[in-house]
């Protein structure tokens, strides 16, 4: 009975974590977790996130940077994310930091004043646990952003243990654990003062220069001296040049400029690098602000577009870029409500690389989201048995677009938990709970063992349903649950005893 209690306890507080009804247009929540517990003045509590797979384990994680720290998270199974470590940073209330990875080291940095570090990290011990391997200011004391490209790791806006600065610097990664530098922009581009980002694709490297615009420059080894190739100085909603990505055909480059907020993307032929021309522009709301952009193939983009969340936009016609998908992390402020009180609230980043094409995305105020998309998947999954159920947790309409079907139904219903005990609980969001839903139960053989309607489920939440599952031996079924006769989410169970 206390074991009983203790899972209706931790279902209702993850319901209530996920109570918040989050626009969104061909995506699925799968979880979402807030684990910050130090708020900056800026009010935020997260800022950058990256990804890693550990081939060996076969197994995913999420790296998240906080105010106070960096989460290592493992999201191998998407609907239940498990903290494996935090480790925190050198100084308490960073407002900016940033991560990637290379081999099994994580480089961690922060922009922040201070007494900050560069941290490195050995991933090859998770899920246990990270092992930290440099934590000084013996490389650098700070940077603003990171890159790695092959085995070099770019470094922008960085500044020294004595407070000197460079605009870019390249260390070699051919000893992970010990960066080494390698060349710094301004001994061959000191005309460019400000470098914000780096985008770098086979020693091609797109520099995000602020107010001064888009450069990009080849590195000749063996210095790997900077060599210009072209700019984009003068431009259609310029600003503060922020940061960009090419498609792997390297025909297209998306860019987002941050300063002044409203900017929308620009999404540019770079086919010739001596003459880029910006083909198109797209925001999904006016006074949106595109932060980060993140290809994936030749036709979509992922942006993270602080208060309006995260957008997919579909790239294939570069010169008529649209809306392929969106998920609104960040509903209390945004296009969705018509308010921007702080148009740089919301999601910073996101990383859509891991290998079963889920979705990290960290939002400043709420936290690690996975999401996934019909829109990005695999076609073959690996490893079907840790498969959770196909539709996740609740999404559900914002203020939508004209034309998209405002009752995703399937997507306002969670299933848990899975593998089920004795009971099984089905939460619905507010929309749902006065609906009359047929939940049926189906065994290997295709027989049907149980089929209730919920309105017919006794319960003193109309949104929590419980059903008992005491009765049915050990085993696989699978569930369905429709409305007039309509399927709405169909997916496997497990009961394990």
């Amino acid at each position: 009975m206390i074991k009983k209690l203790l899972l209706l306890l931790a279902i209702f507080a993850y319901s209530k974590t996920n109570a918040q009804v989050y626009g969104a247009n061909n995506f699925t929540l799968c979880s979402v977790i807030n684990p910050g517990t130090y708020t900056t003045s800026y009010g935020t509590k997260f800022s950058a996130c990256w990804g890693w797979y550990q081939a060996n384990k076969n197994r995913e994680y999420a790296i998240a940077g906080s105010a106070a720290g960096t989460y290592f998270v493992d999201v191998t199974n998407p609907y239940q994310q498990v903290i494996c470590d935090f480790e925190p940073g050198k100084i308490t209330g960073t407002v900016w930091r940033e991560m990637k990875t290379y081999q099994n080291y994580c480089y961690v940095v922060s922009d922040d004043g201070g007494l900050n570090s560069f941290q490195i990290f050995d991933l090859q011990y998770l899920p246990d646990s990270v092992h930290k391997v440099h934590d000084a200011q013996t490389i650098f004391k700070r940077t603003h952003a990171v890159w790695i490209d092959g085995n070099k790791l770019y470094c922008s806006s960085v500044t020294y243990s004595d407070n000197t600065k460079s605009t870019l610097n390249i260390y070699s990664l051919a000893t992970p654990s010990v960066p080494t530098l390698i060349r710094k922009l301004n001994q061959d581009a000191a005309f460019i003062t400000t470098v914000h980002d780096t985008y770098a694709n086979n020693d091609t490297v797109f520099v995000s220069a602020g107010y001064g615009g888009l450069y990009t420059f080849t590195l000749t080894p063996p210095s790997y001296s900077f060599t210009q190739v072209g700019s984009l100085t003068s431009y259609v909603s310029s600003g503060y040049n922020h940061s960009s990505a090419i498609t792997p055909n390297k025909k297209t480059l998306v860019m987002c400029d941050e300063v002044p907020a409203g900017l929308p993307v620009k999404v540019i032929d770079v086919q010739n690098l001596a003459n880029m021309q910006v083909l198109s522009t797209y925001n999904q709301y006016a006074g949106g602000t595109p932060h980060n952009p993140w290809t994936v193939n030749d036709s979509l983009c992922f942006l993270a577009s602080y208060c309006d969340g995260l957008q997919l936009l579909n790239i294939k016609n570069p010169n008529a870029p649209f809306l392929a998908g969106y998920f609104d992390t960040h509903p209390q402020a945004g296009g969705n409500v018509s308010s921007y009180p702080d148009p740089y609230d919301g999601l910073w980043g996101l990383y859509p690389y891991l290998p079963s094409k889920n979705i990290v995305a960290v939002d400043e105020q709420n936290g690690i989201f996975v999401l996934k998309s019909h829109l990005f998947t695999n076609t073959i999954v690996a490893n079907d048995d840790d498969l959770p159920p196909p539709d996740g947790v609740g999404t559900s309409t914002g203020s939508l677009p004209t034309g998209i079907n405002p009752y995703s139904y399937g997507q306002n219903i969670m299933v848990s938990p899975n593998p089920a005990n004795a009971s099984l609980f089905i939460m619905m969001a507010d929309l749902m709970s006065t609906k009359d839903i047929t939940f049926e139960l189906f065994d290997m053989q295709g027989r049907t063992v149980l089929k209730q309607s919920t309105l017919d489920i006794k319960g003193s939440n109309s949104n929590f349903k419980e059903i008992n599952t005491s009765q049915f031996d050990n085993g696989i079924y699978f569930l369905r649950l429709s409305l007039d006769n309509q399927l709405i989410k169909n997916s496997k169970l497990i009961i394990a005893h």
